[in-house]
């Protein structure tokens, strides 16, 4: 077995470029979970973490005892989330597999490039152009009433916001997300296609059999780190929309924590939330991991 000292020679450099990368892991990521300790206090900014009393378990009763606003932020929260697990997560995978049994090679680089571009605008254009293009003053409904027809309303509407919200991340994010799985469909042994051909396999027994075993590991593992964020649906896309929907179809847990804490000062109760969230996401990947080295998968992480 090599040394300490020898395996520091040999991967030295590795590890000095990985140094940047894992101190600012440590100061934005690991550091502030020390701050979880506010939702065990009456939390004042003036005090600080230091002088602000203690409370126990007092900012946890509107989880414990089913505050109607908190309770609609889960019930929005859990609705998104398995509105985008079911119908958002698999999308990516059929566009690479689209894109993979591309023949023409220039064909496929222009339509990777025209799905890439949506993902590098901000989600303050999106939600605008979308605005723009479906709201009640948009140029759908501008071109209904130039043809006489009646207009009808999508963006700002209550009861279609969650379907909104999910149209905007299937058009910004699904071309990216097919980078991934597009890596792992590279890495598809030809032979064993072309024995497959030989034996007379048609194309969906071909895609059964030889393409998706091969980037089954990278959709579990997506799967299994997608379940762990899962109460996390967007607060940036939300935030911007909340005001024409009302909190009543637009809040969700995070806006829960920032409406609570930054704007309303309850800071004891949004960390609290925020806490619970964290530790249910943990929970989610230990879970999900565990059934899927049951399933013979490896998951985040072998056994």
């Amino acid at each position: 077995m090599r040394s300490l000292r020898d395996r520091w020679r040999r991967d030295r450099v590795l590890l000095l470029l990985a140094l940047p990368g894992v101190t600012a892991l440590l100061l934005f990521h690991y550091l502030p979970l020390g701050g979880n300790i506010i939702a065990f206090q009456d939390f004042q900014p003036f005090l600080g973490i230091w002088h602000s009393p203690y409370v126990g378990l007092d900012n946890f009763e509107p989880v414990l005892t089913g505050d109607p606003v908190f309770l609609n932020a889960l019930v929005n929260t859990l609705i998104i989330t398995l509105i985008q697990v079911v119908f958002v997560f698999p999308l990516p995978i059929c566009l690479a597999l689209i894109l993979n049994a591309t023949i023409s090679e220039r064909l496929k680089r222009l339509a990777q490039s025209i799905l890439y571009m949506p993902h590098f605008l901000s989600w303050v254009i999106v939600v605008a152009l979308f605005q723009q293009m479906f709201g009640n003053g948009g140029m759908l409904n501008a071109w209904l009433r130039s043809a006489d027809l009646s207009t009808f309303h999508i963006v700002g509407v209550p009861e279609l916001f969650k379907l909104v919200i999910t149209s905007q991340v299937i058009w910004k994010d699904t071309g990216w997300s097919t980078i991934i799985f597009l890596a792992a469909l590279s890495r598809v042994d030809p032979a064993q296609m072309e024995a497959a051909v030989v034996d007379g396999a048609s194309a969906a027994r071909r895609l059964w059999h030889v393409t998706l075993p091969y980037i089954r590991p990278v959709i579990v593992l997506l799967l299994i780190l997608r379940l762990g964020d899962s109460l996390s649906v967007g607060f940036e896309q939300i935030i911007l929309q909340q005001a024409q929907v009302g909190a009543g179809a637009g809040e969700v847990l995070d806006t829960y924590v920032y409406n609570h804490g930054i704007v309303g000062g309850d800071w004891g109760t949004a960390a609290a939330v925020g806490l619970i969230k964290g530790i249910v996401g943990v929970a989610l990947v230990l879970g999900a991991n565990r059934l899927a080295h049951a399933l013979g998968e490896q998951g985040v992480y072998a056994k």
